[in-house]
């Protein structure tokens, strides 16, 4: 067997440029369309299957080992019928120049918003580093003013033809042109922006508007808005993923909104109107007369609106009853003159309660 080194006429430390440009400068001389002579068919078969080897780099080591340079794959077979069946066969085979535009990769980054921004949605600036278009080539993968060359070893057609002994005889085939990789073009003036790519990266703002209703994990899908692809594709998707932050106050049940109110003992007693601050504004609540700790006071139609929907959850409100600590002298006797007053048996066990909070979510589930 033909050293393939010698084949194409290039050292055993040649690297890959120099092996194409070895193969470019045969394939120019022995391709059948210039030189039809059966010699020349011979030479040029085996100096395709030379490059073949050599340029990929996994097959140029296992040669190099003196290993195999593989056997027959369905590849192969599929090509084989192919010429007999037309199309398709087992290796899928294709047609014609590939296009040098592919589509981009998706892209995915992650934003925090605050449970606030979460009651009705908000628009965000949120920036992103990707791929975007070349602003110096738009896509062609060119330096201005150059356009692609059609390639002298295939003629454009992306596809050189090789003849190989099968069970059927002589058949044959066609393989993606080693010299222009199957594209039927050479760039031979590369953009130097992109370096021939059609695409560079660059970190870019984009408005989102992210819906009321979401929650930590919650994914949003922008058909469009991933990494161009290159030489010019289509963007691939961009996902936002959304995270939402803790708040001191104010935590959520599904589009509830929970927090807890801190009431005075007379309070408490006798009841009372007040003002609270809530995450969208002021909210008016009224604390009945006779509220223990762990009543829930709900205020409808204060929580948060739900995703894909105009209604409301709720806004729910856990009393807790704060018995005051420093009393004065006549504070004092006017409790104990309070106390008299009353029918108060004095402490008894009652029902085991997991703490104060424990008391709270249960009756928030209840109430739910």
């Amino acid at each position: 067997m033909a050293d393939h080194y010698e084949t194409l006429g290039v050292a055993r430390d040649a690297s890959p440029e120099e092996i194409k440009k070895a193969y470019r400068r045969l394939a120019r001389e022995l391709h059948p369309d210039v030189n039809p002579s059966e010699e020349a068919s011979e030479r040029f078969k085996g100096v395709t299957h030379a490059y073949d080897v050599l340029s990929d780099p996994n097959e140029r080591r296992r040669y190099d080992m003196g290993g195999s340079e593989g056997g027959a794959s369905m590849g192969d077979f599929g090509d084989i019928f192919e010429t007999f069946f037309g199309g398709g066969g087992f290796g899928g085979g294709q047609r014609g120049p590939r296009s040098r535009a592919e589509r981009g990769d998706d892209a995915m980054i992650r934003v925090d918003v605050s449970l606030a921004e979460v009651i009705f949605g908000v628009q965000r600036e949120v920036s992103i580093n990707t791929a975007v278009l070349c602003g110096t080539c738009s896509g062609s993968c060119c330096q201005p003013g150059t356009v692609p060359v059609t390639c002298d070893v295939c003629h454009g057609s992306g596809q050189v033809q090789r003849q190989v002994r099968s069970l059927f005889g002589n058949v044959v085939t066609n393989h993606p042109c080693g010299s222009c990789h199957g594209y039927g073009t050479i760039i031979e003036h590369p953009c130097v922006e992109c370096g021939g790519k059609g695409r560079v990266r660059e970190r870019r703002t984009l408005n989102v508007d992210i819906p009321s209703g979401i929650d930590t994990g919650t994914r949003l899908q922008m058909r469009g808005g991933g990494e161009v692809g290159p030489g010019g594709g289509p963007n691939g998707d961009l996902f936002i993923e959304f995270r939402v932050t803790h708040h001191d106050i104010f935590s959520r049940d599904g589009n509830d909104l929970l927090c807890t109110l801190q009431v005075g003992m007379t309070d408490a007693i006798l009841g009372t109107e007040s003002t609270v601050t809530g995450l969208d504004g002021e909210v008016q609540v009224e604390v009945p007369a006779g509220t223990q700790s762990g009543d829930v006071i709900t205020v409808r139609g204060r929580g948060i609106q739900g995703l894909r929907s105009t209604a409301r959850g709720d806004l729910k409100i856990a009393a807790q009853v704060v018995t005051p600590t420093k009393l004065s002298n006549r504070e004092k006797d006017l409790v104990r003159q309070l106390a008299a007053l009353g029918k108060d048996d004095g402490p008894k066990l009652g029902e085991f309660q997991q703490g104060f909070f424990g008391k709270i979510r249960d009756r928030f589930f209840r109430q739910g």
